[in-house]
Formats: structure tokens, C-alpha cells, sequence
């Protein structure tokens, strides 16, 4: 079994409703994003004796994450108060990203998993919500 991985950055904004802490505050990021691919090689073809053409996983990234999350307001849609200000936000034509959970690096992580994961064969996903702080994320790992 073989693993590559490929690197991506975004930028976007978001706030924690009820942390207690002061990420509870609008505020944004530079995300960077490391996408994991593990499988067997190809063994014919134009990509023989690759895991996956790094220009194939520079698509689908692109295209299922980075168009979507990068310079939008990336918020909990079960969050009135963040709802609320996406709704504010959408009237006023900006870009927002409703997220199925807190925006944390950790559930942020998970989500780009599961998405990416009905597209590529992901193994992990590791998101840099700052350059000393990142959440890794491995299906079935606890």
C-alpha cells in the first residue's frame, strides 16, 4: 500500500458561538490543508505505477473543498447566532459554508474526510487552522 499526499491552502472566517475563549469572536484564518491518498499502485495505463495522478487530487480538492470554503464565512448550521449572521451575509451576496458541526479544526477535518472520501481514497486529513496548530484526522482512529 502506497501513500501521497497533496497540499492546499484557504482562507476563511469564522467564530465558535458559545466557546470560552476568544475564538468566540468573528475572526479568520489561513487554513492549510494536507489531503492523504493509500492505494495500490495503477498498473496500466498512462498513470501505471502511480497511486493517483497529483493533478486528479489537485481537481477534486479543488472543485469539493477549496472553491467552496475559501474566502467564505464557514459556520455551524445548527448555531442560531452563526446562522443568523450567514443569512445576514448571503443577503448581502458574500460567500458562506454551512458546516453539520462546529467550525473546529477537528469537526472541519472530519467533514472534508467524509466529502473527499466519495470522491478519492482518502487515509488522512490534516488541517493547520495556524502554522503551530492542526487537527489530523484518520478513519477509525480514535
Amino acid at each position: 500500500m502506497f501513500k501521497i499526499a497533496k497540499e492546499f491552502q484557504f482562507d476563511a472566517c469564522h467564530m465558535l458561538d458559545g466557546h470560552n475563549g476568544k475564538c468566540h469572536n468573528l475572526h479568520g484564518h489561513t487554513y492549510r490543508l494536507l489531503v492523504e491518498i493509500s492505494n495500490e499502485l495503477i498498473t496500466n495505463g498512462s498513470s501505471a505505477d502511480m497511486v493517483m495522478d497529483y493533478a486528479d487530487i489537485k481537481s477534486v480538492v479543488k472543485q469539493q473543498i477549496i472553491d467552496q470554503l475559501d474566502h467564505a464565512y464557514l459556520y455551524n448550521q445548527n448555531n442560531t447566532n452563526e446562522r443568523q449572521i450567514a443569512e445576514l451575509l448571503q443577503q448581502m451576496q458574500r460567500k458562506i459554508f454551512a458546516f453539520p458541526c462546529r467550525t473546529t479544526a477537528e469537526g472541519m477535518s472530519k467533514f472534508i474526510f467524509d466529502h473527499l472520501s466519495q470522491f478519492l481514497p482518502v487515509s488522512m486529513i490534516k488541517l493547520w487552522e495556524t502554522p503551530t496548530s492542526y487537527c489530523e484526522y484518520h478513519r477509525g482512529e480514535k
